[in-house]
This record gives structure tokens, sequence and C-alpha cells, in this order.
């Protein structure tokens, strides 16, 4: 309770190293130890008010000296310790101060904070004698605070499930396979199940899969629905959706927030989060009460509106949305809120008890997405750099890490390798200067060293990864030589390959989780990799298109393997400019790489200067993205040249004749390398022998390739063409993991082969 209504001051995320979990109860143990006979340790203490239950655990009471205590650990200098962090401590202690008094009818009662110092074992302690009177008055204004609150929030529960037993579908009717879509969704949070979705683009997945969850939340008694995407455009869609929903239904109280990163959300990125640096900081919680309250009352809170809400009460909005997400009833944002290793939401859910639903969109992105949260790397060049700036005091700790290294590198004789594990004289001296850094922190607090901070971060999530490390993932090394007999670098991977055991607490934690996408196929891919229930449900949604809609052909007098690129360039060119002389529009045309992409547009902008081209850049921004697409305008004509998983290859929307075609001159294999094939071996030892090839690289070839086809087709309307440009296309296990509903053909109209040639490695 005090959490909400005493915190008060700044805001101040200064680096203070905290102490473990353990190290805190192993604290509290000593000072209860230190204690004489008759003192009491972890006395439960409750009390009614109105109807409002508080309970809590002081941590000691000593009778003879009528003083209760409540022990907190720290590190470092206790002066440094944020005032609004000590007033927080007072606040807790004045409540468990009324609930002694009143239980053991005391009229007065000593209060004590024991500051206890993990690192000297020192105790401070701060003593106030208070009157029962004061400490009740004290007790029933937060109670007053949180109840006005509360009672807000009981009544807005009530009419949010009340509303949401009554809502309509926002539209007038289903789009055909949305139903479908939608009764899955519905079963599956009714169930408490977990749903993996294959629904084809332009079903309407977005409203298909947040009007059911709605729908579910109040036989559900759901708290919170988390809406998490891999992209910015994915949120855009589910705010659009909240929104058209709202519409529909212009009573219903539902809130909505939009979470947004850090750096966007920051109004002063050159500024420190505290209050001596930043002025939205200086006096955050003074303030938040006013601006928490604000906000809900605006329900509708994308990040323009947090904005607009954070700038009138002068706070800061991203630790408002943070805040803020303790309120709404819809939170939408990125999958590392709720996957991470230390994911917000998550770690809300299980702190508050939460019932939640989980959404997630494009769900075929969480594998790629998942192995990096849950991977850490290491490059001895910034270790290197780092020594010559360092503290003289961190030199000894962090030279003994270097030689480690080093051996490491000098035992090595390939560029590339995998071990069974990390050797133990690089983890213990990796956590040596871990604790070094960690010891320099803590004595000098205010110090700015931006490269000691980033390695030291990079450090602690090395080392908490090494903790866990399992056959879901590599440690490999890759390191480099120089021909003057320097030792090079060693760069250090803890790979994770298969995030299942990771994600696993995730889908426990939730309700419901509903995974969806237009290509979630082979199930079993997503299962494995994902660590799904072995409850899960998966549906299949028929297709609202026809096979009449989509002309799909396979090109296989071309191979585009990497030892026939250079061959095929000219063949590619001449069947993008044949293709464009007999029908006239827009097309999309995907390539592996960069490189081999900008040698086809090339040659197009060379033998065939009448046809309108524009290629994807490197590292373009938002508004080259934007001009991008904006060539694809209705009526339009012309290619545009794009690389197969990249920005163009997904959530894309150009419907009607803005998009006519598609050439896609690859199977998206990844790149045949040392790493994808030690993420073969791996698949092969953990999911057994053969699978290794299509977990590795087939499955994620193949649904970059469904998903740029599926830029052509958007409505019912639609027409369009995709050549699908290689031999192996051809292949009975290429082709089953194409769409059940398109009809495809060789080139030129000849019908597709059933027989299936002997097969050979599909070579990238």
């Amino acid at each position: 309770m005090t959490e909400f209504t005493a915190k008060r001051g700044d805001l101040d995320l200064r680096f203070t190293p905290a102490p473990t979990a353990q190290e805190g109860i192993a604290g509290h143990a000593i000072v209860a130890s230190r204690r004489p006979a008759g003192y009491e340790s972890e006395i439960t203490l409750s009390a009614e008010y109105k109807h409002l239950l508080v309970r809590g655990r002081a941590d000691g009471y000593d009778p003879a000296l009528n003083r209760l205590e409540e022990v907190k650990t720290y590190r470092g200098d206790l002066d440094r310790m944020p005032a609004n962090h000590r007033s927080l401590h007072w606040a807790q202690l004045k409540i468990y101060g009324w609930l002694l008094c009143r239980e053991r009818g005391l009229q007065e009662v000593n209060l004590a904070l024991v500051y206890f110092d993990i690192g000297s074992q020192k105790e401070t302690l701060l003593a106030e004698l208070h009157a029962a009177s004061d400490l009740q008055a004290f007790f029933e204004q937060q109670c007053e605070c949180f109840l006005a609150w509360s009672q807000q929030e009981l009544e807005h529960r009530a009419g949010r499930d009340a509303a949401l037993t009554d809502l309509s579908f926002p539209h007038a009717s289903f789009r055909p396979g949305q139903r479908q879509l939608a009764e899955a969704v519905y079963r599956a949070a009714s169930g408490g199940l977990c749903l993996m979705a294959q629904a084809p683009t332009g079903i309407g997945k977005t409203v298909g899969t947040l009007f059911p969850m709605l729908k579910a939340c109040p036989g559900q008694k759901l708290d919170k629905i988390f809406y998490l995407s891999a992209k910015t455009s994915g949120r855009g869609l589910a705010l659009d959706a909240l929104a058209c929903i709202g519409e529909s239904d212009s009573s219903l109280p539902l809130r909505v927030l939009e979470l947004t990163a850090r750096d966007k959300a920051c109004e002063h990125p050159d500024k420190a989060c505290h209050g001596e640096s930043c002025p939205l900081a200086q006096g955050f919680y003074d303030r938040l009460p006013a601006a928490r309250q604000a906000a809900v009352e605006v329900k509708f809170l994308d990040k323009n509106r947090v904005r607009e809400v954070a700038a009138a009460h002068e706070v800061c909005p991203y630790y408002l949305a943070q805040d803020l997400a303790r309120w709404a009833d819809v939170v939408v944002g990125d999958y590392n809120y709720y996957f991470d290793a230390s994911a917000m939401l998550h770690g809300m859910t299980l702190a508050n008890q939460w019932q939640v639903g989980v959404l997630v969109d494009e769900a075929h992105n969480l594998v790629d997405r998942a192995r990096k949260m849950y991977s850490a790397e290491l490059d001895q060049a910034a270790l290197r750099q780092l020594r010559r700036t360092a503290p003289a005091i961190l030199q000894k700790s962090l030279d003994r890490l270097n030689r480690q290294w080093n051996a490491l590198h000098k035992e090595q004789t390939l560029p590339y390798q995998v071990h069974a594990e990390v050797p133990e004289k690089f983890s213990t001296s990796l956590q040596q200067a871990i604790t070094e850094i960690t010891e320099y922190f803590i004595e000098h607090p205010v110090a700015v060293d931006h490269a000691l901070q980033r390695f030291y971060f990079d450090a602690l999530h090395f080392s908490r990864l090494l903790e866990a490390f399992g056959k879901h993932s590599l440690f490999d090394i890759s390191k480099t030589s120089h021909a003057d007999g320097y030792a090079g670098n060693a760069v250090l991977c803890l790979r994770n390959i298969i995030p299942a055991p990771f994600l696993e607490s995730r889908f426990a934690a939730s309700r419901s989780t509903i995974l969806f996408s237009a290509t979630l196929s082979p199930w079993y891919f997503y299962s494995d990799t994902l660590g799904l229930p072995a409850s899960t449900v998966c549906v299949d949604v028929d297709s609202p298109f026809s096979a009449e809609q989509l002309s799909v052909q396979i090109v296989s007098r071309i191979s585009t393997r990497y030892q026939h690129r250079d061959r095929s360039i000219e063949p590619i060119a001449n069947l993008l400019a044949e293709r464009y002389a007999a029908h006239p529009g827009n097309y999309l045309a995907f390539f592996s790489s960069f490189d081999y992409m900008q040698k086809v547009a090339d040659l197009i902008r060379e033998r065939h200067p009448g046809i309108p081209s524009w290629a994807q850049e490197r590292q373009m921004q938002e508004n080259e993205k934007e001009a991008f697409l904006a060539r694809f305008a209705p009526g339009g004509k012309g290619i545009g040249f794009a690389v197969l998983g990249g920005a163009f290859g997904e959530g894309v929307d150009l419907p009607g004749d803005r998009l006519v075609g598609a050439f896609i001159a690859t199977l998206g294999l990844p790149q045949y390398n040392p790493v994808n094939e030690q993420i073969r071996e791996r698949m092969d030892a953990v999911f057994g022998a053969g699978s290794g090839y299509d977990y590795a690289y087939l499955y994620p070839g193949m649904q970059k390739v469904v998903q740029a086809a599926g830029r052509v087709i958007r409505t019912q309307t639609d027409r369009g063409v995709v050549f699908l440009i290689d031999d192996r296309f051809a292949r009975g296990e290429v082709r089953e993991l194409l769409p059940a509903w398109w009809k495809v053909e060789m080139e030129h109209g000849r019908a597709m082969r059933t027989a299936v040639r002997a097969a050979a490695p599909l070579e990238t």
C-alpha cells in the first residue's frame, strides 16, 4: 500500500548495486542473531479499515525496549541512498507501528530503521518515538488515499466487464476466415489454453484476436491483455483496431496503453535519470498521482497522448507509462516487455498475481527475437580499450581477465569454434572482475564512465546466462589474428539456439497465450523451439482467397544458389522485364542479399531504362522506408527491389493495384556458415537426426518466402502473380510448406509435376 500512497521525491536511477535476494535474507538473519533473548522476529500484523484489509510482516520487535525494527540491507554509502527510498521505508514502518500498537494495546512505540551494510556487516540504526494516536492518524490517511483509488478501480473494473459482456463486433460482419479465428481464440482463452493460429494475411487477424480476448475478460476474470508485436507497424495496427472497437461503443470504459522504448520516449536524452540532472525526474513522485489520475481519465493512451499528459504534469513520459501499465486494461508493446529475461510486464504479472491474456502478433518472429534476448557476447577489443582508461584500482582484475582471454585465443586453432563449456579459470576471472567493478561503483556512485558501465552490464548479462547454460545454447569463440604476432581478439558468445527453456515460464504465467501469424508451419517447429505447453491447440484458418486470385509460377530453369548467382542475374533481369512489358504495374522483387539485388537492379536500369525502379538501401530511416513504399501508388508502374526478410518482406500492406506481383529470387535459406552449421548440428542432437537441416535452414527460409508473397493479395478483390525463382521450389518438401490455397504452376503455365525427383540437399 505504501508503495502507492507514500512514495515521494525524485525519480533517481543512478547506478546503485543492490544486494541479491540471498544476501538480503542472510543480512536479516545476522541482524536477528545479534538481538537479545526475548526478541521477536518476523511478526505478522494485520488490521481492517473499512473494507480494506492491511497486513504485512515486521522484521522484529524488542519488548524490553518497546522497539519495532524494519531491516533494510544495502551496499555502499548510506548517505547516498535516495531520499524517496528512506521516506518510503519510514512510511512502511509507521504502518507496522500502528498495527502493533493496536494489537498489543500500546500507547507509544519506538520505531527503528536498521540499515545493514552487506559489505562491512555494520548496522546503522535510526530511531524515533511515536505516539499510537499519531501512527493511527498516519495509517488512516494512507488507507483513505488507497481506498479512494481502489474504489475508483473497482468501479472501473465492474463497468469494463459489464461493457465487454455486451460488446458487439465492431464491423457489420466478419470477413471470411475471421470468425473461425475469433472462435478459436475465444475457446482457448475460455479454456486457459495456449493457441497457435495460422491465419492468412488480409482476414483481419488483429481485430480477430483482440475482440474475442476482450470478450473473454469478464468470464475468465482477466486483469490485463498484453498485445505484443515485433515491429512498430504491428503496434500501430493493434492501436487502430482498439480505436475501432472503442468507436463502435463510445461508452466502453477500456484503458489502452502503448509502451515505447526509453530512447524514443525520453524528452531529455542529454540528461541522466535523476533529479539533479533531469527536470522531469525532479519531484517525479510528488507529481505522479495527479498525472496518473489525468491519464486514466484519457483512457486511450498511445505514445502521443502519454507524452501530452506527462508534459502537462511535468513528469517523465517513459516512467509515467511504466506506472500506467498497472492500471491499463490493454497494454500494447514490443515482445521484450513480456518475454525478455527482465521483462517488466512478466515481472508485474507475477508480483501482482494478475490473470493475463497474451496476444503475440506475427509470432513467427518470436524464435529469432527470443534467441537474441537469451544470448550474450563479450568482445575482447572492448576489454582492451577499457584497460587503457579504467581506474587504476581495476587494472589488476582486468589484466587477469585479459590473460585468461588470451589463453582461450591461443588454445583455439580455428577462426570459429564451439566449445563444450566456458573454462572455469575464465569464468572465475570474469566473476572477480564483475565483483571489483561493483565495489568500485559502490565507492564512486557518481563516477561517469560509459565504457566501464557498458562492459560491466555486458559482463553481468554474460555471467547470468552462463549460470543457465545448457544444451539450448552454444558457447563459441570467434577470433582474429594478426600477421605481426599480435594476439588478436577473441569474441565470446553464449548463443541461444532453442529459447524454449527460457520461455516456458512466460507461457505458464499467462491464463492464455495466443500466437498468430500467416506463417506458423510446421507446428512442431514453433512448438519445439518456443517451449509451448503440450496442451497447446493449433488451428489453420481457412483462407478467404481463391487460387484464381493469385498465379504462382515456379521458374525452375534458374538457380539462385550462391555459386550460380552471377549466371542468374541476366535471366532474372530478362524475366522481370518480360513480365513488366506484358503486364505493366507495380512489382516487388526480393533477393537474398543487397549485393545480389543491386546487380539485378543495375542491369534492369542499364538495359531497360524505361522501367521505373527503386531499391532498398542498408539501414534505412523511417522516412526513407515510407518514401520507398510511397512509390507503390494506386495505378502506378515500376519495380521495387528489396532484400528478403528485410523491412519490406512482411508487415507491408499494398492492396489493390498498388502491388500486382512479386518476384522471389531465393529460398530465403540462412547463409551457409560455421555458426549455422553448428545450429544445425545442435538441432539434430536435440530434436533427432535429420531434423537439423529443416530447423536451421528450410523452415526459417520458407517462412520468409511465404511472408513476402503475402504482400500481393491483401483483399478479396486483389489479383496478382508471384514468381518463385529457383529449381528447388519444385521439390516436394518445399512445396509442402507453401499455403494450401495456392495453385502452383511451372513457368509458362505448365502444370506442376506431382512426381518428386530424388531428394538432394537444398544447397544454399
